[in-house]
């Protein structure tokens, strides 16, 4: 039996105010924060984040950041051991699981830090 994938309204509901560490294939893969109206920041744990919303569109949630205008869509369910994401774009390449959540806000370094 499926699980059930997440809407909009779960999803903000169990994401906003967040942040979220996901790992892949049992390496750490990225971290997004949950921010207000929609609006998120995901790293790949190397100090850049990207800025970006979600919306949802035909049951999936879908992300658009600044350097990659192309929606990135996911459908999310809820595990016992927390969120699990599915990339749908290409459903054969990335699953990705959270790791953990806290309340605390992502690390980024602004640009040409140290400059």
């Amino acid at each position: 039996m499926a699980a059930d994938v997440m809407d909009a309204g779960e999803f903000d509901a169990y994401t906003k105010g967040k942040t979220f560490y996901y790992g892949s294939r049992g390496e750490p893969y990225g971290a997004e924060e949950y921010l207000a109206n929609r609006r998120v920041r995901w790293t790949f744990l190397d100090g850049k984040c990207q800025e970006g919303v979600w919306y949802e569109e035909e049951g999936l949630i879908c992300f658009v950041y600044e350097n990659q205008p192309d929606p990135q869509c996911w459908s999310f369910e809820r595990s016992a051991g927390g969120l699990i994401a599915q990339f749908e774009n290409d459903p054969a390449q990335t699953e990705l699981y959270e790791v953990r959540q806290t309340d605390e806000p992502l690390m980024c370094m602004g640009p040409d830090v140290g400059v």
